[in-house]
C-alpha cells in the first residue's frame, strides 16, 4: 500500500485547512486509516483514525470539536479537516493506514503503510 499525502501549509492561527491521504495498491475499504503529527522534538502523536469499513472514528481530546476526519472509499482518500487552528497544532503530518484488525487505534507501532508527511504551520 502507498499513501500520499497532501494538504499542508502555512495559515494563521484561527484558520482552516484540509488535508488528503491518497492509497494505492489495496481496497481502501478494508484499511483502518488515522493521522498522526509530530512536532520538533516531540513523539509522533495520534490525532483521528477512521476505522475500516467507515465503521467508526475517533479523534484525539487534543483536537476534539476542531478536527474531523472523513473518508471516501471510491476515491481511495481520507481527509482530515481541521479547523480552528492553533500554534500548537504545527508539525509534520503523517497518514498511516492497517489492514491487521487490533483493539488499539492509536498506537504508532501498530501501523503498518505511512505516507510522507505532509507540513502543518500555523503562525500567531
Amino acid at each position: 500500500v502507498q499513501l500520499q499525502a497532501s494538504g499542508g501549509g502555512l495559515v494563521q492561527a484561527g484558520g482552516s485547512l484540509r488535508l488528503s491521504c491518497a492509497a494505492s495498491g489495496r481496497t481502501f475499504s478494508s484499511l483502518t486509516a488515522a493521522w498522526f503529527r509530530q512536532a520538533p522534538g516531540k513523539e509522533r502523536e495520534f490525532v483521528a483514525v477512521s476505522r475500516r469499513n467507515s465503521a467508526t472514528s475517533y479523534s484525539s481530546e487534543s483536537v476534539k470539536g476542531r478536527f474531523t476526519i472523513s473518508r471516501d472509499n471510491a476515491k481511495n482518500t481520507v481527509y482530515l479537516q481541521m479547523n480552528s487552528l492553533k500554534p500548537e497544532d504545527t508539525g509534520v503530518y503523517y497518514c498511516a493506514a492497517r489492514a491487521r484488525v487490533l483493539v488499539s487505534l492509536s498506537s504508532p507501532e501498530d501501523y503498518e503503510y505511512w505516507g510522507q508527511g505532509t507540513q502543518v504551520t500555523v503562525s500567531s
